[in-house]
């Protein structure tokens, strides 16, 4: 139990007299802030709504915080029960007349709302009536969400939050994150403090520029960053007011919005060079002062010029994680793990082939190449000539090397020019074909059938979102292949069969890998990001696929799993940060699994006083 302060408590009282009226304190944070300023703060982390806590070393005192009343309590949506609130509860804070008179359960609000959120026919409304939820009543969203992954998932991020992203100015209402431009250069600082919450353990941050496979959407990718940390909650267990969105808007190439009128981002072409790198590392540097070494900051959707120098610069100073390039290496590499008990053999056993040699296929490449490095004891480089790339010019060779951008340069190997994927499959004969392209329908039937002939069990990757730019279709897929592929893609497809067997795809989305990676890394109060966790979290996912699983074709497991996958994954990585020396914190728990699942966000609502 926390010391008493006596100060504190006087100052607390004398607000509270002052403030009879309201009968809360839920509209003066600030005076809340100052009171519980370091007295029950470690590590960065203070739990004003009584939330599970993942760094949370010591009890807060019960006057520390109280709940609002009335309409102010209605608003808030961290402590808003709409109809759940209890008679008791409705005389305590001031809510008779202001609801109903009927009590329901969270259980029965749940069945209401999916009852509701069902009547809809167009996907883009099922997205917009969750996140009008979301900033209603945050705990019965995540309760929603938890308990319904595998529907809901698709709404509330890919593919849903591909065409909410491009219509994001049409739909904007109220902001879910910071929004930081060019014309608060020299502010950045200032800014962040403009943010309600002050104990952020994760930042999710775009510029907008390769939203998903959909291009240059400027300010409006900020759809992503709110997804995004939606499901380091959900899937993850990190609390939702330790979350924060963020936009970087350097402007915008795409005409299309720079016309539109409902546009509400910078009108002007995007920064390059000396102004945008200054940009970013005052946000960099900014970020880092404000919020403290342990912050967690995970790049999105950047362009591939931009993503692989930003990562490179900051890894060493900041604990940065890019999702497309490392997030998405190790959700593959965590699926060819698992497949390798229906294609036999270990990964340096096979040959590789990727149609896309931007941030996510070299990403997927180089994890591979350092698995098959440690398994086998072999230099990576030799690892490397066993994975071949196929960008818009054909087969990455080194007759090219002079016109190659530099993170190409690994993957071009001796060889023979080669302009077309189809005639990369055959002469380069592989056993896996990886799509992260961009670019649907560039899986032809020329090449699954080529892919067939060559392999009795085809691993087919079509990791492209959304599902319009996926490089082909399950069907398409198992059709072709003549029930031969194992499939798996970057957005959902429906089971398909073929001849009387029913074949269940796969998804490689990142969702597997990023909450309970970032889980981990806060958990264990990490520093720095290595490769190994990277790994780890990989082997932590492929050691939840079953034989039950694989029986069906699934190469990952369900989502209804997520969060003990999340944890397991979690519990692997803050290992492996352990035993590198970059956790910070100390000592390090028994069983890390179990501490996982301690740490996790509950979305049930709390009983008030």
């Amino acid at each position: 139990m926390m010391a008493f302060n006596k100060p504190h408590f006087l100052r607390f009282l004398n607000w509270r007299k002052e403030k009879r009226v309201i009968r809360g304190i839920m509209g003066s944070r600030s005076v809340l802030e100052e009171m519980t300023q370091g007295s029950n703060s470690v590590a960065g982390v203070k739990d004003f709504y009584g939330e599970d806590s993942a760094t949370e070393d010591q009890p807060v005192t019960p006057w520390a915080f109280s709940v609002a009343s009335g309409f102010t309590l209605l608003r808030d949506p961290h402590h808003n029960k709409g109809l759940a609130f209890t008679d008791k509860e409705r005389d305590a804070h001031y809510l008779r007349g202001l609801l109903p008179p009927s009590v329901l359960s969270q259980e029965l609000q749940e069945k209401k709302f999916l009852t509701l959120l069902r009547q809809y026919q167009v996907p883009l409304h099922k997205y917009m009536a969750m996140m009008d939820l979301q900033e209603r009543n945050e705990k019965l969203f995540y309760k929603l969400l938890i308990d319904h992954v595998e529907e809901l998932l698709p709404l509330v991020y890919t593919p849903t939050v591909g065409e909410a992203c491009q219509k994001y100015g049409s739909i904007f209402r109220r902001p879910q994150g910071l929004f930081i431009s060019l014309k608060d250069k020299g502010k950045i600082l200032e800014i962040l403090k403009n943010w309600h919450e002050k104990d952020i353990q994760v930042i999710v941050v775009t510029d907008g520029e390769r939203i998903l496979g959909l291009g240059d959407l400027g300010c409006q990718g900020m759809g992503i960053p709110v997804g995004k940390l939606s499901l380091y909650t959900a899937l993850g267990g990190v609390r939702p007011s330790a979350c924060l969105p963020i936009t970087l808007d350097v402007g915008t190439n795409n005409e299309d919005l720079l016309n539109d009128e409902f546009y509400i981002g910078l009108r002007q072409k995007r920064a390059t060079g000396s102004e945008y790198a200054e940009f970013v590392h005052e946000f960099m540097s900014a970020v880092k002062q404000n919020y403290g070494e342990k912050i967690l900051i995970q790049f999105e959707d950047f362009a591939n010029h931009n993503a692989f120098e930003l990562l490179e610069k900051y890894r060493t100073t900041h604990l940065v994680f890019n999702d497309d390039i490392q997030g998405t290496a190790s959700v593959v590499l965590a699926g060819l793990i698992a497949s390798l008990k229906l294609l036999g053999g270990n990964l340096a056993d096979h040959t590789f082939l990727f149609l896309g040699a931007g941030e996510a296929g070299t990403g997927i490449a180089e994890l591979i190449a350092l698995e098959m490095s440690k398994k086998t004891n072999s230099p990576i480089e030799e690892m490397r000539k066993k994975i071949w790339l196929v960008d818009s010019k054909g087969l990455v060779v080194s007759s090219r090397k002079e016109s190659l951008q530099s993170f190409k340069l690994p993957w071009a190997h001796d060889f023979e020019p080669v302009t077309t994927l189809l005639e990369a499959v055959q002469t380069i004969r592989p056993t896996v074909l990886i799509g992260t392209s961009g670019k649907g329908k560039t899986f032809t039937k020329e090449v699954v059938e080529a892919m067939s002939s060559i392999n009795s069990k085809p691993l087919i990757l079509a990791l492209s979102n959304p599902t319009s730019q996926a490089e082909c279709t399950a069907e398409e897929a198992y059709n072709w292949s003549q029930g031969k592929a194992i499939f798996a893609s970057g957005s959902p497809f429906d089971p398909v069969e073929y001849e009387g067997k029913t074949f269940v795809p796969g998804q490689a989305n990142n969702a597997y890998i990023f909450p309970g990676f970032g889980l981990g890394l806060i958990m264990c109060g990490a520093i720095r990001i290595h490769d190994d966790m990277l790994l780890a979290a990989s082997e932590a996912l492929a050691s939840q696929v079953t034989e039950e699983h694989l029986a069906k074709g699934l190469i990952y497991p369900p989502y209804k799993d997520i969060r003990k996958i999340s944890a397991h994954i979690a519990a692997k990585v803050a290992e492996k940060a352990y035993e590198l020396g970059l956790a910070g914190r100390l000592p390090k728990p028994e069983n890390l699994v179990k501490f996982a699942e301690r740490c996790m966000y509950s979305p049930v609502y709390r009983n008030y006083r």
